[in-house]
């Protein structure tokens, strides 16, 4: 689809977003500046930052700088040569998490391919940090693939986050286009081999809608997510960031979401998010304290 008749698809009355700012916004915005940090909220132009910012006083910290090594059609995080290593930025986050006195803290990272260990250790590190300074939070990791570097994945999960999670972003068929230097299968056996390493994480994992995909080809992903023991899942409406991104090919109803979310639910997943604006990390404070205690998020280190 060209940008021109990308044009013509206009967005839905469900797809609105009023932006405002308050002291909560003004309060995590002035944390981030002072403690040196990024957030993908901004990087990835999340639709939800001024909800989340200002209402739930929530953000998600990215670690390992602001440039990515991957270049994925659907992404707006800035791409090039990475920058280098901040040995005290899992400190920093540490702090900030415990400033903003949260309860449940989202750690995103871009890829670091130009590492070998990917970053891991400083992933790692962070979480550490956080259950230091704040012992009654729970920590959530939406990690890179590693490029299926299982000694690496291993390092993020002996941190012992409560979730470890990796987004399959889309349908296998789409995976080549969409997504730059990963691979559908490895992206599934990142979440297998984490539950092969500690049968008790907490498995997560979200699709973008609006790519191309079809319904069944959603279900079958859904599917191989869940012959891969991925627990949660993440269904969300893909919204182009910037004019150099994929177009959107289709806006999914709120309807069909919420028919999308009791397919999940009867295939055994543990927790479904599903709507227009759902995103890796939406109300995941919220979905934690959903959960079954079976699940065991409340082990600590």
């Amino acid at each position: 689809m060209t940008h021109d008749a990308e044009k013509t698809l206009r967005k839905p009355s469900w797809i609105r977003i009023k932006p405002e700012a308050n002291e909560n916004y003004a309060f995590i915005k002035g944390l981030r500046n002072r403690k040196g940090l990024h957030t993908v909220c901004e990087e990835a132009r999340c639709p939800n930052v001024h909800e989340c910012w200002g209402k739930h006083k929530t953000a998600t910290f990215m670690i390992l700088g602001e440039v990515c090594t991957r270049r994925c059609r659907f992404c707006s995080v800035k791409t090039g040569l990475p920058t280098d290593l901040d040995r005290d930025e899992p400190v920093r986050v540490a702090e900030a998490v415990q400033s903003m006195q949260l309860r449940h803290a989202v750690i995103t990272m871009v890829n670091r391919d130009d590492l070998d260990n990917g970053g891991a250790d400083i992933m790692a590190e962070t979480v550490r940090k956080i259950h230091e300074l704040n012992p009654g939070c729970s920590v959530e990791v939406l990690a890179s693939d590693m490029m299926g570097k299982r000694e690496n994945i291993a390092v993020m999960a002996e941190s012992n986050p409560q979730i470890l999670s990796h987004n399959l972003e889309t349908v296998r068929r789409l995976t080549p286009r969409i997504r730059s230097r990963s691979d559908y299968d490895r992206s599934l056996m990142f979440s297998h081999y984490v539950k092969k390493l500690d049968p008790g994480m907490t498995t997560k994992s979200s699709i973008m809608l609006g790519l191309g995909e079809t319904k069944k080809e959603v279900v079958e992903a859904m599917d191989d997510l869940r012959e891969h023991d991925v627990d949660m899942i993440n269904l969300g409406q893909y919204l182009q960031p910037t004019r150099t991104n994929i177009d959107v090919q289709r806006y999914w109803t709120p309807a069909e979401f919420d028919e999308l979310k009791e397919i999940a639910c009867a295939k055994g997943f543990k927790h479904c998010e599903s709507g227009p604006f759902v995103r890796s990390s939406y109300h995941a404070a919220e979905q934690v304290g959903s959960m079954s205690s079976s699940v065991q998020l409340e082990r600590r280190p």
